[in-house]
């Protein structure tokens, strides 16, 4: 076990008089998590954890400290909600004395970034042990030599038990808060013990950061052809739309199921761990995934039976969002280190709640910017809280909630990529069919694999192709694997001008989104039709 030391005087960050245990192993994270009660182990081995009330993420509880270096880079609104320096200081200065009196804390530090020229470090200060398992499991660990004389870029504050029991004086809207400062560089975790607030915390300052450095920022997975490595792959999508269940595939090798930048090298993964959703996960569907649960693995609100310790994903009688990270290496054909060349294939991942989108399409260049842009899909239940079943959302870029910047700064980031390096970019829907939700149901994951593996192969490129009526998306005409009636989602309804009336519902609300846009004629015509 690490030597238990106080924290350095020298840092920004002072506990009082806790004691910090410093990156511990995983076996001794998981025996004091154990011994604390903080979870059981499962029958295959992993560490299964509860995280309260709240099973996800807390978006209307986010906060940036409003600051004068960074005011007028962000895009202010709902996603970026502004708090004063004075209440930031106030709430920082809460979590350090409330954790000070702690007699011990957990410390991770490790790194974002699979490319040392971009990659940011991080340190983790944690209450509970398996959180800092989440961190060691979630980031790129650090050599024991690199830990010498550890100078952090990112401070992370974990103190979930804490509820503020007086919001207005810490300018929050109730006992729970996330709150970020992109020039302390510290994030403030109160309230909750949704471990995922840990992780999408980074992501978020690396999508500040990284445009500076002349990446491009993506909430999306890759994966890279085993044998030809210049056929790269990235999915974009939010939670529960695919991205991780599709970038496992067992003829490719995974680069990462989440968060990536895109330099002028290629393609880099910013973990060093996945975070996949496995509510219905099965050996048959997703062996990759089902595989990679072992020990050093965190389950997340998952039921365990008490009496086998075998975990039930079946059920969601703790949340639809039940999760499990482990270390990208658990999967077989990880591709260490996480690195990639350009990628010849963009797939841009929607679970389509109106039923009207169809299964897959081919997007122009200005297609590609307009949908990017509008970032449509549905917030599946269990994501965020109080999501109990699929809502339409429009969020942009495919990671509103993780973007500071103005939405147009990485959609031209996107445009010129694809343009220099000739990347087709395809539209994938993973949503209903044959009627929206509660009438028709969700495609078949062999279906959206026979699109994938022909968007990969290279043969939906020179399929034929038909225009759909409102949308203008290319669907084609067939795909090996699938029927040939699904490709057209008109089709699949039994009442045709049910379909008609709903689709032009959906592009009336597309419209409504891409007027908030200063885009040019050409990108605003890429989108549907409403008259």
């Amino acid at each position: 076990m690490s030597t238990m030391t106080a924290v350095s005087s020298s840092q920004r960050h002072a506990f009082g008089t806790a004691k910090i245990l410093n990156n511990l192993s995983a076996a001794i994270l998981v025996e004091h998590a154990l011994a604390r009660g903080e979870g059981t182990l499962a029958a295959n081995g992993a560490l299964a954890c509860d995280t309260g009330d709240r099973t996800g993420r807390s978006p209307n509880d986010k906060f940036l400290e409003d600051s004068a270096g960074i005011h007028n880079n962000i895009d202010w609104g709902k996603v970026n909600q502004p708090m004063s320096p004075e209440h930031f200081d106030a709430l920082e200065k809460l979590v350090l004395a409330t954790l000070g009196r702690r007699e011990h804390l957990y410390r991770f530090d490790g790194y974002a970034g699979a490319d040392p020229a971009f990659r940011l470090k991080v340190s983790v200060f944690t209450e509970e042990a398996w959180h800092s398992l989440f961190a060691k499991t979630l980031f790129i660990n650090a050599a024991a030599t690199d830990l010498n004389n550890w100078k952090q870029d990112w401070t992370i504050i974990d103190a979930g038990s804490l509820r503020l029991d007086d919001p207005a004086k810490y300018g929050a809207k109730g006992p729970v808060c996330i709150a970020q400062s992109l020039e302390k560089r510290t994030v403030l975790i109160v309230g909750t013990r949704y471990a995922g607030e840990i992780k999408k915390s980074i992501f978020y300052a690396m999508n500040y950061d990284l445009p500076d450095m002349k990446v491009f920022p993506m909430h999306c997975s890759c994966n890279v052809d085993r044998k030809d490595h210049s056929n790269v792959a990235l999915f974009f999508g939010l939670s529960g739309t695919g991205k991780t269940t599709l970038s496992a595939d067992p003829n490719r090798d995974l680069v990462g199921d989440d968060e990536h930048g895109w330099s002028e090298k290629g393609v880099f993964n910013m973990e060093g761990g996945c975070y996949a959703k496995c509510i219905k996960l099965s050996r048959e569907g997703e062996p990759e995934i089902w595989d990679a649960i072992r020990f050093g693995s965190v389950l997340e609100n998952t039921v365990i039976d008490p009496t086998t310790r075998i975990p039930d994903y079946d059920s969601s009688a703790k949340t639809e969002n039940t999760r499990v990270t482990y270390p990208v290496s658990y999967i077989k054909n990880a591709r260490m280190p996480s690195i990639a060349s350009h990628p010849r294939n963009v797939i841009f991942l929607t679970a389509d709640a109106f039923g009207v989108l169809p299964p897959v399409s081919r997007l122009t260049p200005e297609q590609a910017m307009y949908y990017f842009l509008n970032g449509y899909t549905s917030k599946l239940a269990g994501t965020e809280a109080g999501v109990t079943e699929p809502m339409p959302n429009f969020s942009a870029c495919f990671g509103g909630p993780f973007m500071p910047r103005p939405p147009m700064r990485y959609a031209e980031m996107l445009r010129d990529r694809i343009a220099t390096h000739k990347s087709d970019v395809w539209l994938l829907n993973t949503g209903w069919t044959g009627g929206p939700y509660g009438t028709g149901s969700r495609f078949k994951l062999a279906y959206t694999r026979a699109f994938v593996t022909a968007i990969l192969d290279g043969s939906l490129r020179s399929a034929k192709f038909v225009k759909h009526p409102i949308f203008g998306l290319q669907m084609p005409t067939a795909v090996e694997g699938v029927p040939a009636e699904v490709l057209d989602p008109r089709n699949t309804w039994a009442d045709k001008a049910a379909y008609d009336v709903k689709a032009k519902d959906l592009a009336t609300r597309f419209r409504a989104n891409d007027a908030k846009f200063a885009i040019t004629d050409e990108v605003r015509a890429a989108g549907p039709i409403t008259a």
